[in-house]
C-alpha cells in the first residue's frame, strides 16, 4: 500500500467518524473539495501543511494522525510478511539477514566448498 492510500483512507475514516462531509472539511480547512477527494482516494500526495490544517479542523494531532497511518500500513503489510507480495517473485531479505548469511559463508568450509564460483563484476 502506497503512504498516500493510507493516509487517504484514514483521514476519510477519521472525517467520517466526526460525522462531517468533504464541504464540511473544505469550509474549515480552506482546501477545495475536489483536492480533499483526492487526498482521501489516494491520488494526491499531501504536504505537511494540508495535513496539518486539516488535522486541526478534524480535532486531531499530527502525531495520532501519522499513528493512525502506520497501523493501517502495517496492517496492510502483514500478509505480505509471509512471502512474496508480487507472485513469482522472492521475498526481500533485510541487509541484516544477507550480512549473516556471508558471514556463514565465509566461516563455513562446507558452504564455501558447495557455493558456486562467482566471478566479480568488479574485476578487469
Amino acid at each position: 500500500m502506497l503512504l498516500r492510500h493510507a493516509i487517504g483512507h484514514v483521514l476519510r475514516r477519521i472525517r467520517l467518524e466526526r460525522r462531517l462531509t468533504l464541504r464540511d472539511l473544505a469550509a474549515g480547512s480552506r482546501v477545495s473539495v475536489p483536492y480533499l477527494s483526492e487526498i482521501e482516494r489516494g491520488r494526491k500526495e499531501v504536504s505537511s501543511e494540508i495535513l496539518a490544517t486539516v488535522c486541526r479542523v478534524l480535532d486531531l494531532s499530527l502525531a495520532e494522525l501519522l499513528d493512525a497511518v502506520s497501523r493501517e500500513l502495517g496492517a496492510a503489510a502483514a500478509p505480505a510478511d509471509t512471502g512474496s507480495a508480487v507472485p513469482g517473485r522472492a521475498p526481500v531479505i533485510s541487509i541484516q539477514s544477507r550480512t549473516e548469511l556471508g558471514a556463514v559463508a565465509a566461516t563455513s568450509p562446507d558452504a564455501r566448498a558447495s557455493a558456486p564460483a562467482v566471478p566479480s563484476l568488479l574485476a578487469a
